[in-house]
């Protein structure tokens, strides 16, 4: 048996604390002090298999549970030994490796891989900053859903410091909003941090985030629901989110109205949600942050009328220009199955958006499935989403960048295996 985790620890400081929980258990692992063993053990319980490191700065804490010696490959090189914590079924390494990249990393154990995953080679935005207020987050909220009969789904808020409530404040929605909530947001996006930082440094406006986890019960049973959500290709899931979440948002938290001054993010099956939220409703959101979407036929049901994600590049081809800004990123180690091919769409899409004059940007790197490429680059995706924006205003032409029209399409090269 075993079990790869990241060092992520629930019970220890918020981020105000004086050490924060990772520095701590890097420093630890550093000094192979006693309280590894300690540390380590209070970040397995409930936490994904994706997530088997820590960073902080450049010190990488690569840590994995196993019955046998463990090894770990990190960026594709020879398997090197791991440090084994006595009396336990820990192993670790503690290494330096490179900012501002994804890092690809996979454990062995008794001969067999433990699987691959990737972390992210944080950028300083992603880290607290000195001076910098830290805005707040809401408890979490239970809402029981008409649009979904039978379904009940959890959110939270978060309000960076110096959004404006009185008038209302800028809006940005995320999907899986559970993993963005308290500590476990700092083993992947770091939105919290970030965008605090970016708001401290004028880069984008203070806002209201609110963070959505997929709903329960209803016409599907545990994760199906998160499908039947996020990959149905209808505006089912936008009216929602106006005529259900929002308005219990709204309770509390006064947001514009204006699509000028809204946005969706969402990762893998999170971001064809949102994408299709704004494409149905770009009065709505106008600016859309998707990461590894799954732009793939997930819930494509021709016997009720539904297509499949793949259908998206061929609406924007086709389909009216709409008043969008699309940031998208993907990786040529993403999922490639008989769902379809997710580097493949993606630059489809890319290539859809470019020919139909969007503005957007494609960031495709080396990643596979996983938000280590986005959570690398939201310092610089949230700042172009919300370039130039401007509160006195409630509507923009997004228009095409310059530099962007003088570029050709993406060409696909084979690069693994010979094709002739």
């Amino acid at each position: 048996m075993r079990r790869c985790f990241p060092a992520l620890l629930l019970v220890c400081a918020s981020l105000g604390a004086q050490v924060h929980p990772l520095k701590d258990l890097i420093d630890a692992a550093r000094t192979n002090s006693p309280r590894l063993k300690d540390l380590l053990a209070a970040g397995l319980p409930g936490l994904a298999g994706r997530d088997g490191a820590a960073v902080w700065g450049q010190d990488f804490l690569f840590a994995v549970q196993a019955d046998t010696a463990a090894t770990v490959s990190i960026d594709h090189q020879p398997p090197v030994t791991m440090t084994n914590i006595p009396g336990t079924k820990y192993w670790y390494r503690l290494v330096t490796l490179r900012l501002g990249t994804t890092h690809n990393y996979n454990y062995f154990a008794a001969g067999k891989s433990l699987g691959t995953y990737d972390v992210a080679g944080y950028n300083p935005d992603s880290y607290p900053l000195p001076g910098v207020p830290r805005g707040t987050l809401s408890a979490m909220k239970t809402l029981q859903s008409k649009v979904y009969p039978g379904m009940s789904a959890n959110y939270w808020v978060y309000v960076n410091p110096g959004a404006d409530l009185t008038n209302g404040a800028p809006l940005m929605v995320w999907q899986d909003g559970e993993a963005i909530v308290g500590n476990l947001d700092f083993l992947r996006l770091r939105l919290q941090i970030v965008s605090d930082n970016l708001v401290a440094k004028k880069l984008i406006p203070p806002m209201v985030h609110v963070l959505i986890q997929p709903g329960t019960g209803g016409e599907a049973a545990g994760t199906r629901m998160r499908s039947i959500l996020y990959d149905t290709v209808s505006d089912r899931y936008g009216k929602y989110l106006a005529e259900e979440i929002l308005p219990d948002v709204e309770k509390t938290w006064k947001v514009r109205k204006d699509g000028y001054s809204r946005a969706i993010a969402g990762a893998s099956s999170g971001a064809i949600c949102a994408f299709n939220v704004a494409w149905y409703a770009p009065n709505d959101y106008s600016r859309v942050l998707s990461h590894i979407g799954s732009y793939v036929p997930l819930q494509w049901k021709p016997e009720q009328g539904l297509d499949g994600g793949y259908i998206v590049s061929q609406k924007v081809r086709r389909d009216m220009k709409k008043n969008l800004r699309v940031w998208l990123s993907d990786g040529t180690d993403d999922q490639e199955g008989m769902s379809g091919s997710w580097p493949l769409n993606n630059i489809m899409l890319a290539n859809a958006l470019k020919l139909k004059g969007y503005d957007f940007h494609f960031r495709f790197g080396e990643g596979m499935h996983a938000i280590a490429q986005g959570a690398m680059d939201l310092p610089e995706s949230l700042t172009w989403l919300w370039r130039d924006y401007d509160p006195a205003k409630t509507s923009a032409d997004f228009t095409q960048e310059e530099t962007e029209k003088t570029k050709p399409p993406f060409r696909v090269k084979v690069a693994n295996r010979e094709a002739w």
